[in-house]
């Protein structure tokens, strides 16, 4: 499972011109899925963004978590985090779970940050064209991959 967090002033997505979740201060969640991972993935990497320390304290240092801010996380589904792009110049996806395999699990790391104590957990559509909106701020990009951390 990758996550790749942006911490943001807001974010937004929209389907068919219509807003579907939005959060102001907090992350946009861009999540991927591959065929090995479970629900272990999922509840580390849904606990790790909920803990992760990325966001200003009273001196300027990044020393506090979307918890401790009472910030929101904005979860999009994001299949292409899986690309493999070694050979030619179309990238392949086969690393990428499928629709079945995915959506739940994107759904339980949606429901785990809940779980955590995020008060504001919002959601884009899975396999919807999409358009996100990311204010990043600072800009603070950060890479969790679940192979990384077990």
């Amino acid at each position: 499972m990758r996550v790749i967090l942006q911490r943001v002033t807001r974010g937004s997505v929209t389907v068919e011109g219509e807003i579907t979740g939005a959060v102001e201060h907090g992350f946009v969640a861009l999540v991927g899925i591959t065929h090995t991972d479970t629900s272990a993935e999922v509840e580390l990497l849904a606990k790790k963004t909920a803990n992760l320390r990325v966001f200003e304290d009273e001196e300027g240092k990044m020393n506090r978590s979307v918890l401790e801010t009472g910030g929101g996380v904005l979860v999009v589904s994001q299949f292409t985090l899986y690309a493999d792009s070694r050979k030619g110049r179309r990238p392949s996806f086969t690393d990428a779970a499928r629709p079945e395999q995915a959506a739940p699990l994107v759904e339980q790391y949606a429901a785990r940050l809940r779980a955590e104590g995020v008060t504001r957990v919002e959601q884009g559509v899975f396999g919807a064209m999409m358009r996100v909106e990311i204010h990043n701020d600072g800009p603070v990009t950060i890479i969790l991959d679940s192979r990384d951390m077990m």
